[in-house]
């Protein structure tokens, strides 16, 4: 079973998650921030993912080290869910429509955590959200995942719709770089014969 959970405690949050790779879609998220737990819902809903976070932070301060720490403990939990990654695509990339918006991801479950993003918000804030977090969630969780993730906006008006572009792009990216490949079940897609930490310091492929 494709499932982990872990818990993450700092003087500035406290976050317990819990994801399930290949479930149905349930979001279950109480961040104190109704931007992200609405990110964190179309993530699981577009991913088949099941997500569970519980986090609680120095929200009185600012939103970022609960997006920020939330993002972290995330991709521990997908890391983890995926274990050796054994039999998985590895490899996708989508264009994810949101009415006017439209942005570009590509993903490779690598073992080598790399971002790249390139998405501009017109405004400061969605709501009450820092705009900027967007990039430090995809920046936390992408280096925890252990995962190359390129994120590009194309083109896109309404800063909400780019928001959401991003966060259902991932999803869906994810929903195929994470099956099961039916011809390669039971190997591990790389040329090296391991990905993540079995794979040797500094070895590619």
């Amino acid at each position: 079973m494709r499932r982990a959970s872990l818990k993450r405690s700092t003087k500035e949050t406290e976050i317990a998650v819990a994801v399930d790779l290949d479930g149905s879609g349930v979001c279950k998220a109480e961040t104190g921030i109704g931007f992200l737990d609405h990110m964190l819902d179309l993530l699981a809903r577009h991913g088949r993912m099941d997500i569970t976070v519980q986090a609680k932070g120095d929200l009185h301060v600012d939103h970022h080290h609960t997006t920020e720490d939330v993002g972290i403990a995330l991709g521990q939990a997908v890391k983890q869910a995926l274990g050796d990654m054994r039999g998985i695509t590895r490899y996708a990339d989508v264009h994810m429509p949101m009415d006017e918006a439209l942005t570009r991801i590509a993903l490779d479950i690598s073992g080598r955590p790399v971002l790249v993003f390139r998405t501009q918000f017109g405004r400061d804030k969605i709501g009450a959200f820092d705009t900027d977090l967007v990039r430090e969630w995809f920046q936390a969780f992408a280096m925890n995942a252990g995962v190359t993730l390129h994120v590009e906006t194309l083109y896109g008006a309404n800063d909400h719709h780019i928001a959401e572009s991003c966060f259902k792009g991932l999803a869906r990216a994810l929903r195929i770089a994470v099956a099961i490949d039916p011809q390669a079940a039971g190997e591990i897609p790389s040329t090296k014969g391991a990905l993540g930490e079995g794979a040797p310091a500094g070895a590619k492929g």
